[in-house]
């Protein structure tokens, strides 16, 4: 009985240090509720230009953090492409973040090329995910944010049109 007190107790004790230390680290990332953080970022282009995030401040945007390595990923890009063709006109930007290379973001991008901006995140696009609100960091991760540039929602896993349809409306 003693032992499985004891083994309870180190248990619960373990569960307090983690859950401590993933407050303590996300702290250090700042805050995931506004999104105030992404709005200085800047990414090299696949294309070798800079994608300035600020530039798009003002719209409504659709920030999809992804990689060529990521079946789940490469399998969305189509209906984000159509969203991004359907929605642009109404003010939608789509920006995909790719948490990848530039090597394989180029040879992917010329065989199923995208007409929403691709910024190149690589390692620090995790951290950056995690940073607004993806803990795990997993892909695909996107986060919605509305013309004054607060996040408004966050999704991890493949996008659907359901998505798409709700969070237009959200934004409208």
């Amino acid at each position: 009985m003693n032992r499985r007190l004891a083994l309870m107790t180190g248990m619960a004790a373990a569960a307090g240090v983690a859950g401590a230390g993933a407050a303590w680290w996300r702290s250090r990332l700042g805050p995931t509720g506004d999104g105030a953080m992404i709005w200085p970022l800047r990414f090299e282009t696949p294309a070798g230009g800079q994608l300035a995030l600020a530039d798009l401040r003002g719209k409504p945007l659709l920030l999809n953090f992804w990689a060529t390595w990521c079946p789940p990923c490469v399998g969305e890009l189509p209906l984000l492409d159509r969203f991004h063709r359907a929605q642009q006109a109404r003010g939608w930007q789509v920006v995909g973040l790719a948490v990848d290379n530039l090597g394989p973001v180029r040879e992917f991008l010329g065989k199923r090329p995208v007409g929403f901006a691709i910024g190149l995140a690589g390692a620090e696009g995790a951290e950056l995910s995690r940073a607004m609100g993806n803990a795990g960091g997993a892909l695909p991760f996107s986060v919605v944010f509305d013309r004054a540039g607060q996040v408004v929602q966050r999704k991890l896993g493949v996008i659907e049109p359901d998505d798409l349809a709700r969070w237009v409306a959200l934004v409208a």
